[in-house]
């Protein structure tokens, strides 16, 4: 024999050497196991949903949100951007819930000299009051979301009994430094005309 006809009968063996039946797959073990990990999924987002309850229970004591004036006056500044959310104020990571504050969205920001107009589409709108307002300030986190130094327009303002921190973010973050010096010069007006 060749060393061709001894390559080629070679290979026929090894090819038939080979062929098996390939394995028979178990759906049901498949079908198990994706069962197994939807409800386990299921849990964690119905666990969340719960947390996210719960802490809205707590803070039912909240009052409830102020709406805006029927005249709140000429607008001093308006800006447009994302709504990040509120938490008590100096603690970036204790989100308030209640009243629909903890909901991220859209906004409309419009400031006046009645104080600063809140409109979410999708979600609660709400007025800070001029009295209310106690600081701006840029930061760069608040409730989960961080942003670079500078990023984040926090309004720290009085509602009932709180202290809460609110967090902005513009379309155009250049204008942030303008809100920042707007709120607060609004702030020290309020004060040095309180003090007479």
């Amino acid at each position: 024999m060749t060393s061709a006809t001894l390559l080629a009968a070679g290979l026929s063996t090894g090819l038939a050497a080979e062929k098996k039946s390939a394995e028979v797959t178990d759906w049901a073990a498949r079908v198990g196991w994706l069962v197994g990990l939807a409800l386990f999924v299921a849990l964690v987002y119905w666990l969340m949903r719960e947390g996210w309850k719960w802490r809205g229970t707590l803070q039912g004591d909240l009052p409830e949100l102020p709406t805006a004036p029927d005249d709140p006056g000429p607008a001093r500044l308006g800006m447009s951007g994302r709504y990040h959310g509120s938490t008590t104020a100096g603690q970036w990571l204790d989100r308030i819930v209640a009243h629909g504050l903890g909901a991220r969205s859209r906004v409309e920001l419009t400031l006046t000299d009645a104080g600063l107009d809140v409109v979410r589409p999708g979600a609660t709108d709400f007025f800070i009051p001029r009295e209310a307002l106690r600081e701006a300030v840029l930061g760069k986190g608040i409730a989960g979301k961080v942003l670079t130094e500078g990023g984040l327009l926090v309004v720290t303002w009085a509602h009932g009994e709180r202290l809460i921190d609110s967090g902005f973010r513009s379309d155009h973050a250049a204008e942030h430094t303008d809100w920042v010096d707007a709120i607060n010069s609004m702030i020290n007006k309020t004060e040095t005309e309180g003090a007479r």
